[in-house]
């Protein structure tokens, strides 16, 4: 241990020479903490500028590469009331007619009169009903039967059994504890085949083979029963553009329309239906695109354009304590920008994206450059290639043909990338640059020996470390060094004492 004299005998301020002399030595170290400041200050503009490409690839994904984006329709119909229609992937104008004779039911039974069982809440056991299964077969949604055996457990009462039969049968069964009857009706609607074919069946077995549980409730085994307590399904029947025919549900879809049965119509009047493209909203999804390609285009060059104030390095511990807080925040602001001044990465996806963008795409549809849709660049070069639109055009292409916008769009091809539209086009060159910024920026999640920043961050905190404990070595020199020299004085005061008092004896 280093014992500290702080000029005693010579009367120096030894700590304030000390830290004098610190000071010239920690200036390197500040140089140190300062490129690694500017490094993680970097670092962080890349991951911002990172975010900002996703937000536009996000919104590529999400609208302009989607077909359902520019096949919305609206849709006119003569009697909304009995008829619902809805586009799902038609691509073209529709229209039609139809007559709607009857509508699709759904089979029922229903117990003939009250249960047997009086306490729904009681246990099958406790009521001597050993049954370990229940056989459920229903109508599905493609018109077949589809059966479901139901586990019946020694805890399970009427109500958890119902509860299990609701879950994962195709059938909906009820109880009503008032008249102690039941009701089991097919979730899906239709006619299986015939007045001979049930659309419902039940069966229950236990331990020694048929079950008591229908007896209990005094069900029949199937939904053809003639006596009132069962109704057999029914398809819906209907004319459509001149044609009679059925479907076991009332909603179904023709050449990618769905189309709702609502209500029997009058004979000889038809509902009848047609359909435009939905042109506001597609031009709402093309504009959003346009907006933030341009929000991008201007926040990426402004960044790239930043004056770089070599001055302004980022402050020590020591400079801030010295400064308001107003100053430090004017002083950060100068020292932080022109982080990304000119930076290669943004550079190049900006020239790519305007490339990609001016490309011709031959999707074999109607339009082949964005010119041809209304959307070109402005012709003031400062905005650094941003796209304006001409509204009236764009909404005349969408009229006209919807789909060959989405193939300018969207289209796709494994031969040539001048058949891949715009939009894939600019999610390659944002993935390009969102890689090589990840590459050298990493993410949030990142370790800092996966990316060219972190691994730079890391060498300058290894660096920090070794000066911080060189500079402790060359602290504690000093102190021994005035240490031994306070101790010379002092010894050599005291011998001049000595002296002094021997000539005065």
């Amino acid at each position: 241990m280093v014992i500290r004299i702080g000029g005693l005998a010579s009367g120096m301020d030894i700590d304030s020479l000390v830290e004098q002399l610190m000071t010239a030595e920690r200036v390197p170290l500040d140089k140190l903490n300062q490129k690694k400041t500017y490094t993680e200050w970097q670092r962080d503009d890349y991951r911002e500028m990172n975010t900002l490409l996703l937000s536009l690839d996000t919104l590529l994904s999400d609208g302009l590469q989607k077909q359902s984006t520019f096949i919305k329709k609206t849709i006119n119909s003569s009697n909304s009331d009995a008829l619902s229609v809805k586009n799902i992937t038609s691509t073209n104008d529709f229209s039609g007619s139809i007559e709607i004779e009857k509508l699709a039911t759904a089979a029922a039974i229903k117990s003939d009169g009250p249960t047997n069982i009086s306490d729904s809440t009681a246990t099958l056991r406790d009521l001597g009903i050993d049954d370990t299964k229940l056989t459920i077969s229903a109508i599905d949604a493609n018109g077949a039967m589809s059966s479901k055996d139901i586990e019946i457990t020694d805890t399970d009462t009427l109500d958890s059994v119902i509860s299990k039969i609701n879950q994962q049968s195709g059938v909906t069964a009820f109880y009503d504890a008032n008249s102690k009857q039941i009701s089991f009706t097919a979730k899906n609607t239709g006619d299986v085949g015939g007045a001979t074919v049930p659309e419902i069946t039940l069966s229950s077995s236990g331990p020694n083979g048929s079950g008591t549980l229908l007896t209990e409730l005094n069900v029949a085994a199937n939904n053809l029963a003639t006596d009132g307590t069962a109704t057999q399904g029914t398809n819906a029947k209907f004319t459509y553009n001149g044609i009679t025919t059925e479907r076991s549900s009332n909603t179904f879809r023709i050449n990618g329309v769905e189309l709702t049965l609502k209500q029997v119509t009058e004979s000889g009047k038809p509902v009848t239906f047609s359909s435009t493209a939905d042109v506001d909203s597609i031009y709402d999804s093309v504009k959003s695109f346009v907006d933030k390609y341009n929000e991008i285009i201007e926040k990426i060059s402004d960044k790239m354009s930043e004056t770089k104030y070599r001055d302004y390095a980022p402050l020590t511990s020591a400079q801030k304590e010295e400064m308001s807080e107003d100053e430090i925040e004017k002083w950060e602001t100068k020292a932080k920008s022109g982080t990304l001044k000119n930076d290669q990465i943004l550079s190049s996806v900006l020239t790519k994206m305007r490339s990609s963008l001016g490309s011709i795409v031959n999707t074999g549809g109607a339009f082949k450059r964005l010119s041809d849709i209304g959307i070109s660049t402005t012709n003031n070069y400062l905005e650094g290639g941003k796209l304006e639109i001409d509204e009236d055009k764009l909404k005349e292409a969408i009229t006209a043909d919807p789909n060959s916008v989405y193939k300018l769009f969207q289209n796709s091809s494994a031969k040539t990338s001048s058949e891949n539209g715009l939009a894939q086009m600019v999610r390659a060159n944002l993935k390009t640059a969102m890689d090589d910024i990840k590459t050298k920026a990493g993410s949030s999640s990142s370790v800092n020996n996966t990316f060219t920043l972190g691994k730079l961050l890391n060498q300058y905190s290894s660096r920090i470390t070794d000066f911080e404990d060189r500079l402790k070595n060359i602290e504690d020199r000093y102190w021994s060094r005035f240490t031994a020299m306070e101790t010379a004085i002092n010894n050599a005061n005291s011998q001049s004492a000595y002296l002094t008092s021997m000539m005065s004896s």
